[in-house]
């Protein structure tokens, strides 16, 4: 095992011993007073059965079977969670097929940031994780159930419902992926397409056509942002079965792995608290996230999300645990923005059985843990295949399939993870390297403030642009405004650094999932709202982003002693209002950014 990753894995727990005692005292707590319908008052039970068949009635009343919650993030307006619209049906018959029930015990919202990118709704997009966490909560309090099936995929619901699971860390939960859609137009084209209409040669139907061409079924999108992070992580976390999360919606193998599911769940419930979910993730584990993370250049939210899920467990971690980290973990993938490939070539490639099985050959992960299949991480680099109608796990791929999209340790494209942190007189901030070119990765030019990232785009339009700059958009942090992703200056950004300008974004705010090739100190902490040093830039001001260093800093005389600005946020509709107190209570970006932790 790696010295440095056993290093930081000790240092995190140290760093956690009392918050992480606490919680295990709180879920051992929990299962002493365990769940036995026989406890509940007749009228209780009466209501929470009322609406089963007979049979489950009657299980439920003789409380001789295992119940099952299921806490669905349906809708059909997600490609991703379409493909869930029948799983209750499919999933009380597999329970009963082993014996126990199943119930929906609650339903949690579940926003698409792909439809909302530069629009009001986004800025709901960050607190709908707490949120969703909330719900879950709601729908397991009614405490009839043995155990937890998490129907969810996408970016902030992932996170939202294992935070929300842990609050019920005595109970063993089991996570459901639906699959990705299968491949549209390459992700070369996309990109070539968004870029031709950032830069006006073509229209509006031509951008469609080509969004539409490549988001174009049920399922989950195929590039790796958040959504795909987000599988990986409960797989490499051991919270996903084995070789489960990218396999495509609709197929026979999806229809096994659901109904193995919900068998692996029912096992579970009988174990008391060996494989119940507050006990499978412990600091070991939520390094093997984190190195996970960096080991397929995944997803910049995570940067957030991994913390926030980390202390719903009692475990405190931070930045300079992932930057460290970073260092001694290569890049081993390839995947849109990272590169051309999707998540289905990648799977195809050698997918995530090959992933974990070259880091634990070469010791950079803890196979010394709990999974929801039992002891050990080693049965994860195995695959799920059909025989004679019956799933059965193999050897997974011992090598990549296609070294243009997966390589070993040893034949990594980089050294590093690719995610860095930058600190100066500004404050701390994320950057994520991984696509970002060498020659990029220092930009020292002059800032340009803008208020929204509607200003930048004007800008670009009118030719102002054509010019080195760090594009600087402050008030863009969770107590401002919930931050929001600005994914929309991603296009823009890279047509200018693609015309030979050097460019750069400084922010308190988010960059998509799909964060690449221009260089993005994003996160920044404190931020504007908080009187933070990116409230005191101003337009022309020298600025240095050195990733190399890590180094994030304003060269003006007198930066320091300036008073920041400050700005007032009207929002008004799309229901933000609602969120004034949130914004109140919430943490800042490194804290992992909720107002319920």
């Amino acid at each position: 095992m790696n010295t440095k990753i056993i290093q930081i894995t000790e240092r995190i727990a140290q760093r956690s011993k009392i918050t992480r005692a606490s919680f295990l005292r709180q879920i051992e707590g929990a299962l002493e007073k365990e769940v036995s319908r026989n406890k509940v008052h007749c009228g209780n039970l009466a209501h929470a059965m009322a609406g089963c068949e007979q049979h489950d009635k009657s299980l439920l009343a003789e409380n001789t079977a295992k119940n099952i919650g299921i806490i669905t993030a349906y809708n059909d307006m997600l490609s991703a969670h379409k493909v869930y619209e029948n799983y209750p049906d499919k999933l009380r018959n597999y329970a009963r097929e082993f014996g126990a029930t199943a119930q929906v015990a609650g339903a949690v919202p579940a926003m698409c940031d792909g439809v909302t990118q530069g629009q009001p709704g986004m800025e709901l997009s960050l607190f709908s994780r707490d949120v969703i966490a909330l719900s879950t909560a709601v729908g397991l309090s009614h405490g009839v159930f043995d155990g937890i099936l998490c129907l969810g995929i996408c970016d902030k619901i992932v996170p939202g419902l294992l935070m929300g699971a842990l609050r019920f860390g005595h109970l063993p939960t089991v996570f459901v992926p639906g699959g990705p859609m299968p491949s549209g137009i390459s992700n070369e084209e996309k990109a070539r397409i968004r870029q031709d209409f950032a830069e006006g040669k073509i229209g509006r139907d031509e951008l469609l056509k080509g969004e539409s061409d490549s988001y174009h079924s049920p399922g989950t999108c195929t590039f790796y942002g958040t959504a795909n992070s987000n599988q990986m992580l409960m797989e490499i976390m051991g919270l996903h079965l084995p070789g489960s999360s990218f396999v495509n919606p609709g197929t026979p193998l999806r229809d096994a792995l659901n109904r193995e599911a919900v068998k692996t769940v029912i096992k579970n419930a009988k174990l008391g608290l060996e494989r119940a979910i507050g006990t499978i993730l412990t600091e070991k584990v939520i390094v093997n996230g984190i190195i996970g993370l960096l080991a397929t250049g995944g997803s910049t939210n995570h940067t957030i999300h991994l913390i926030a899920i980390a202390r719903a467990a009692g475990i405190i971690i931070n930045w300079d645990d992932m930057s460290d980290l970073s260092d001694v973990v290569p890049l081993l993938t390839r995947m849109y923005p990272n590169g051309a490939a999707d998540v289905n070539h990648f799977h195809a490639s050698g997918g995530m059985s090959f992933v974990m099985h070259t880091l634990l050959e070469n010791g950079l992960l803890h196979e010394d843990v709990m999974t929801i299949i039992g002891k050990g991480l080693s049965a994860f680099t195995k695959e799920p295949f059909l025989q004679n109608g019956e799933l059965v796990w193999r050897k997974g791929a011992k090598e990549s399939l296609n070294t243009a999209i997966i390589r070993s340790v040893s034949d990594s494209f980089s050294k590093d993870g690719g995610i860095k942190i930058l600190k100066g007189n500004i404050g701390r901030s994320v950057i994520k390297t991984a696509a970002v070119s060498d020659e990029h990765l220092i930009v020292e030019a002059p800032s340009i403030v803008f208020s929204e990232q509607e200003d930048l785009l004007v800008a670009f339009k009118k030719g102002e642009l054509n010019k080195d700059f760090i594009a600087v958009l402050p008030f863009q942090g969770p107590k401002q405004n919930g931050m929001p992703e600005l994914h929309q200056l991603t296009p823009t950004l890279t047509v200018l650094q693609k015309k030979g300008y050097k460019v750069a974004l400084v922010t308190d705010g988010r960059m998509s999932g799909a964060s690449g090739k221009v260089p993005a100190a994003i996160h920044l902490t404190p931020e504007a709202h908080d009187g933070g040093a990116i409230a005191k830039i101003r337009t022309g001001d020298i600025l240095r982003l050195d990733a190399k260093k890590g180094e994030l800093i304003c060269l003006s005389d007198n930066f320091t002693d300036r008073t920041p600005i400050s700005k007032a946020n009207h929002a008004t509709h799309y229901g933000r209002e609602l969120f004034i107190n949130p914004r109140k209570l919430v943490s800042s970006s490194e804290e992992g950014a909720s107002f319920i932790l």
